[in-house]
């Protein structure tokens, strides 16, 4: 698969609508989908294990997307093989009292992952440049001082550019993704939590509210794209009418990532060897 076609550029401007949220590439069937996603699973374990003993580096993944897209299920599934103890997911809801006396990035900062470990954030910091700029009234409660508001999403760009190449140049790789899901696919999944009671608990009457907002939500969307997908911190629109292809994109592009990074197991020093082998010859003399 060429996950290239999916990356934002950062030195041109793009248009949502030029993304198909139905493509599924070559893929013949969700059987082959399901397949590859098999193997890739394997290998990202693969890849965590070292990034876990290499100990340097950290990788962070931030999921953005319309309700219903599949954000939870990709999560699920294409982490489904990784070491619980080298793997964090925080999801990040309307921000507590405590949280709104503080920065915007603040309650992300505390999420971020350790050295050797990967974090996905579930909604992230960038909530603040989308759900914050279709509904404005919600700044109000952001206690701003009264010139923060001029220019604020041209701040709001720079400051989280700032951050994520702050991050980059400390070992974190951050990886974004859209999950691009079209509104009558949205409306299909909508029904189904509706229609299945095993899944009322997934649903809410604001669900179908911020429908309405939907072009604002993707102007918003656009517009973050254009100015927040840099070369250390991409932004990725993954098509997502299809789960069982937006997991195999993931989890691909999970893996070059990983692959991209100069990791290996800790460089064992000629004093370990040497413990090594008297520990080796005393198990193997030890009585039984």
């Amino acid at each position: 698969m060429n996950t290239d076609r999916f990356v934002v550029p950062h030195d041109r401007k793009i248009r949502l609508e030029d993304y198909d949220p139905g493509f599924t590439g070559a893929f013949k069937s969700k059987k082959d989908a399901k397949k590859k996603l098999k193997h890739d699973i394997l290998r990202l374990a693969e890849l965590q294990d070292v990034l876990y003993a290499h100990d340097v580096y950290s990788l962070l993944i931030i999921f953005q997307a319309m309700d219903a897209a599949g954000k939870d299920s990709t999560i699920k599934h294409v982490m489904s093989g990784v070491n619980p103890q080298g793997c964090q997911v925080f999801s990040f809801k309307a921000p507590s009292a405590e949280e709104l006396d503080h920065d915007y990035l603040w309650r992300c900062m505390q999420r971020l992952p350790e050295r050797g470990r990967i974090g996905i954030f579930n909604r992230s910091y960038y909530e603040e440049v989308l759900v914050t700029r279709v509904h404005p009234e919600i700044l109000a409660r952001q206690k701003l001082p009264s010139d923060a508001h001029r220019h604020i999403w041209k701040h709001r760009f720079r400051e989280i550019n700032d951050f994520e190449r702050y991050l980059h140049d400390n070992g974190t790789r951050v990886v974004k993704f859209f999950l691009h899901v079209s509104k009558e696919e949205q409306r299909q999944r909508f029904l189904d939590r509706i229609n299945r009671p095993d899944k009322h608990w997934k649903f809410s009457a604001n669900d179908v509210k911020e429908r309405a907002h939907w072009d604002d939500y993707m102007a918003a969307y656009e517009d973050m794209f254009n100015h927040t997908s840099t070369p250390y911190a991409p932004w990725h629109i993954v098509p997502a009418d299809h789960k069982w292809f937006t997991r195999g994109a993931v989890a691909e592009i999970l893996i070059s990532t990983l692959e991209s990074i100069d990791l290996h197991y800790p460089v064992v020093t000629v004093e370990h060897r040497e413990q090594l082998e008297e520990s080796r010859i005393h198990l193997e003399n030890e009585p039984r």
